[in-house]
């Protein structure tokens, strides 16, 4: 029974309900046709329908008994023949696709392409037929042509564990990354091999990626590396300050890819493994002692992958490139980017900064504050309320001091006026002890400037005592060599400087004691 199954006719529409038995439910039993339904359990339109093929092929009970079940589905059930599609002219379905993703912006429709089709072949498909053969071609795509990305919108960019480098020296084997970056409509590719995934590397290759490309992508689609993102959100990640300079200079966006969802950035993870399949798979077997060599070989096959015609489109990346991204992508500044470093350092009571290990001033008003800091190879530059309020030649002297003028109190710049010669000039219009008593203090100093307070302190005497009193004073310290402030305060509180006098500058007589043996007695 199974052909007759198969093919919808019920045995027991020949055999009466069972092969052994050799009487017609319809012609021996004269059973109606709901009665035949039930008995056989298939529907009574079934059974109607076989019979009216059978009408239809002008085959009777006596007709039907001795043929076999394949003959008797031929002839109930004729195939029919049906018209050749190929005569009919088969759309350019690389033209439809390319004229959807070019004319984007004009809303573009499949029903405005399939009439200018029928234009051109009045005998071609229908639109149903010609929307479903279009969807069924697209679905043969590479899944990465399938994402839809206007054309200079957006570059994805990512790193994937590269070759590794042999030192000639030790022939120590040295790990590289291989930093890829793919544009979303093109899949047009930039590879390069960098020793590491640090901040300097990863804004390098930004940038000579877009000097490769000679345009700039409306938006920038990074993974949630700490160079790129500082902190990852899953809504308001916070860029790196550096990252997010390089995106100001360049007047694109960042959109980080959300943690853990690799399909945000699926054009880069194909793109990484094309690299990897097109590049370092070709350069497994050779050895590379420097960077420049490596990334000269990658740069070789990368013009290889970018010029070859993909194998549903029939074009290359490269002329993908040109035809969508580079159009509608940014250009390149003229000046390229200049790495710069962010810090936030807080102004010392000095009104200097600490920054990479050396001092720079900034106005003494800011005392306290917090500031943002650009420092780049050549130069320092601070920042408050958006406000460039100090700029600096940037100095590599550890635990220097760079320091300008205008950025001190009044006070401070007349201290920086000040010298040793000029600090003993002052003290001579006192008088010539105090003028020597000022260059012993400055002498005593490992550094001038250490002695400068107290050199302060006794022109500043001059406001309590009159400068005979002081010059005085100061003899009274060189004879006992007690030059300090201190000393000379003292001296000048106690009146010991009123005892000196001309008598007392010289030697006095040697006092006659019987206890007092005399010079000549140690002879």
């Amino acid at each position: 029974m199974g052909p007759f199954l198969e093919i919808g006719w019920s045995p027991s529409l020949k055999f009466g309900g069972s092969l052994n038995g050799n009487r017609s439910l319809k012609y021996d039993c004269g059973l109606s046709n709901r009665q035949i339904a039930h008995s056989c359990q298939i529907a009574r339109s079934t059974v109607t329908d076989y019979l009216w093929r059978a009408e239809q092929a002008g085959i009777g009970w006596v007709e039907a008994k001795p043929m076999q079940d394949r003959e008797l589905k031929e002839r109930l059930f004729p195939e029919i023949p049906t018209p050749c599609s190929q005569s009919r002219p088969l759309p350019d379905f690389t033209y439809i696709h390319d004229e959807l993703k070019r004319h984007r912006k004009l809303n573009l429709t499949l029903d405005l392409l399939w009439r200018e089709y029928k234009e051109q072949h009045p005998d071609g498909y229908q639109y149903s037929r010609f929307c479903e053969l279009f969807h069924r071609w697209r679905s043969k795509l590479d899944y990465c042509m399938r994402q839809d990305h206007p054309g200079g919108e957006k570059l994805f960019v990512d790193y994937a564990d590269g070759l590794c480098l042999l030192d000639p020296k030790t022939a120590e084997r040295i790990p590289t990354q291989l930093f890829v970056a793919v544009w979303g409509a093109s899949n047009y590719t930039y590879a390069e091999a960098t020793l590491t995934q640090a901040l300097p590397d990863w804004i390098g290759s930004h940038v000579r990626a877009f000097d490769y490309f000679g345009c700039v992508p409306k938006a920038l689609v990074p993974d949630c590396l700490k160079s790129g993102v500082s902190r990852a959100c899953l809504y308001e990640p916070d860029l790196n300050p550096t990252y997010a300079d390089l995106a100001e200079h360049y007047g694109t966006a960042v959109l980080p890819a959300r943690p853990r969802r690799p399909r945000d950035k699926a054009k880069v993870e194909n793109g990484v493994l094309i690299a990897k399949r097109w590049i370092l798979a070709v350069l497994r077997h050779r050895t590379f002692y420097s960077l420049t060599e490596l990334n000269q070989a990658i740069r070789e096959l990368l013009e290889r992958l970018n010029t070859r015609p993909l194998r549903k489109l029939k074009k290359s990346r490269r002329e993908l490139f040109e035809a969508f991204d580079r159009p509608q992508a940014r250009s390149v500044p003229e000046k390229p980017y200049e790495y710069a470093e962010w810090y936030k350092p807080t102004v010392n009571i000095d009104y200097h900064i600490e920054v990479d290990r050396h001092y720079y001033s900034v106005p003494f008003r800011l005392l306290r504050e917090t500031v943002h800091v650009r420092l780049t190879a050549h130069t320092m530059e601070a920042l408050h309320k958006g406000e460039r309020v100090a700029a600096h030649v940037r100095s590599y002297v550890p635990y220097g001091h760079t320091t300008l003028k205008e950025h001190m109190p009044l006070a401070h710049q007349r201290y920086l006026e000040w010298s040793p010669s000029r600090m003993i000039q002052w003290a001579a219009k006192t008088g010539p002890c105090t003028a020597l008593l000022v260059e012993r203090i400055i002498a005593a100093r490992a550094h001038p400037e250490q002695g400068y307070r107290s050199c302060l302190g006794v022109l500043r005497l001059e406001k309590h005592y009159p400068q005979e009193r002081i010059e005085a004073a100061a003899r009274r310290a060189l004879r006992y060599n007690a030059c300090s402030l201190r000393s000379l305060r003292a001296i000048l509180t106690s009146g010991l400087d009123r005892l000196e006098t001309d008598e007392d500058t010289q030697t006095s007589p040697a006092m006659t004691h019987e206890n007092i043996r005399g010079g000549q007695y140690y002879h």
